[in-house]
């Protein structure tokens, strides 16, 4: 067998592998962004009830950084996917989004907080590629470890916003929407990588729900930490 044909054959077990998690979280991830929904309603019925400039202007601002977050990762994914030349460039702008995102929380919870966020959000990107890599390459064992070290950042992330506002993000409520989005962005890069077009465009359309509950729930509970700031 030539190295071409193991490699093509490798290659396909792995996206096997990638759909087959995909098509498991898949039922997890929208009964966890259904029970998100509701949690975040609730919050976003409760903050707008009597809103100020300042609240909308942060609301609106923390929506357009997340909406960033997966425009950019998911650029990076069909680029990544198509062997396209723009990669590199389209992977640095997705790295200064996390900057971004770093930077919106510093005015509340100080610089070194805003920076420690923007390494997690950066480990977060970074795990991303080596997950596409192994999975384009083949390598199953390299997939199974990246994927692990993937979830586990994303429950820094969790954890890291509990732990700056334990009372308005809760680390259960919080690290399910975290890794709500985890799941999804995993079913993306398998459907893209796959050439499931198709579902690819609907999960994308998933993930864009979910992410605006995500930063709603963020936004929410910041104004709510620090009421005296967006009067």
């Amino acid at each position: 067998m030539s190295s071409t044909s193991y490699a093509g054959r490798r290659t396909t077990v792995t996206l096997a592998g990638l759909l087959a998690v995909a098509s498991m979280v898949a039922v997890l991830a929208i009964s966890g962004t259904q029970e998100g929904h509701a949690a975040a309603g609730h919050n976003h019925a409760t903050v707008t009830s009597a809103r100020t400039a300042e609240q909308v202007r942060f609301h609106d601002r923390m929506r357009k950084l997340w909406e960033d977050h997966i425009t950019w990762t998911r650029l990076a994914i069909v680029s990544f996917a198509g062997g396209l030349p723009d990669f590199d460039q389209t992977a640095a702008r997705l790295l200064r989004n996390q900057e971004d995102i770093g930077n919106a929380i510093k005015p509340y919870y100080g610089r070194q907080a805003g920076n420690r966020l923007t390494t997690l959000l950066k480990d977060h990107i970074g795990g991303a590629v080596e997950l596409l890599q192994a999975a384009k390459a083949g390598a199953d064992a390299n997939f199974a470890a990246s994927k692990q070290a993937w979830y586990r950042n994303g429950q820094q992330i969790a954890r890291f916003l509990s732990n700056a506002n334990p009372r308005f993000l809760p680390f259960v409520a919080t690290n399910r929407l975290m890794k709500g989005h985890l799941d999804q962005t995993l079913d993306e890069a398998a459907h893209r990588l796959a050439g499931d077009f198709r579902a690819d465009i609907r999960d994308y359309d998933r993930i864009h729900r979910h992410i605006l509950m995500m930063a709603d729930a963020i936004s929410n509970g910041i104004i709510k930490q620090f009421p005296g700031r967006f009067r």
